[in-house]
């Protein structure tokens, strides 16, 4: 019996700089080597929009845990390391959520944090973080560019643009959220 294709591609990038922090996701959703939808939102603001975040992996999945994680921030007053690092523990250790198959990237006014189900809560330096197929790539871009593009949004726009050019598993229609921060 022969295994169905498997839903792949997604490049989600974030860029903390200037004052604002910026999540940016590519819309393409592939199975296999046809691409299904080239508009997806896979970037989105979570709670009372004081946190913005991004998946990589099944949609299904992802939904699951940004609810989780809202729920998380309700219980924990909005501070989101502290909902990130009870999140990681119950998708680490629960049957059901260890079989989810998502990352994701997640910041708020303060922080950015890169969620993994093997129980990773991983704060980035510099600033900038990339997760999905095309993630290497746009985290490359992005680290080149920090130095000469001062604005954060730009910086994204311009890392995704190389990476929509490189990784075929990644496309230039971005979603795009940004919040002002204190770093």
């Amino acid at each position: 019996m022969s295994e169905l294709p498997k839903w792949h591609g997604t490049t989600i990038l974030s860029v903390r700089k200037g004052g604002k922090v910026v999540v940016v996701g590519d819309g393409q959703v592939s199975m296999g080597n046809t691409v299904m939808k080239p508009n997806a939102r896979k970037v989105r603001k979570l709670g009372d929009g004081s946190v913005i975040g991004g998946f990589a992996g099944a949609t299904a999945d992802a939904f699951t845990l940004f609810e989780r994680l809202e729920r998380k921030l309700e219980s924990h007053n909005g501070q989101l390391l502290r909902a990130a690092v009870e999140l990681a523990k119950d998708w680490r250790t629960d049957k059901y959520l260890r079989n989810l198959e998502a990352m994701m990237i997640v910041a708020d006014k303060e922080v950015t944090l890169i969620l993994t189900g093997n129980g990773d809560v991983l704060e980035p330096i510099g600033g900038v973080a990339s997760i999905g197929s095309g993630g290497n790539f746009a985290l490359s871009a992005a680290r080149a560019l920090v130095e000469y593009e001062p604005d954060a949004e730009t910086l994204a726009r311009k890392a995704m643009k190389i990476a929509a050019e490189l990784c075929v598993f990644t496309n230039d229609n971005l979603t795009i959220e940004t919040l002002d921060s204190s770093n």
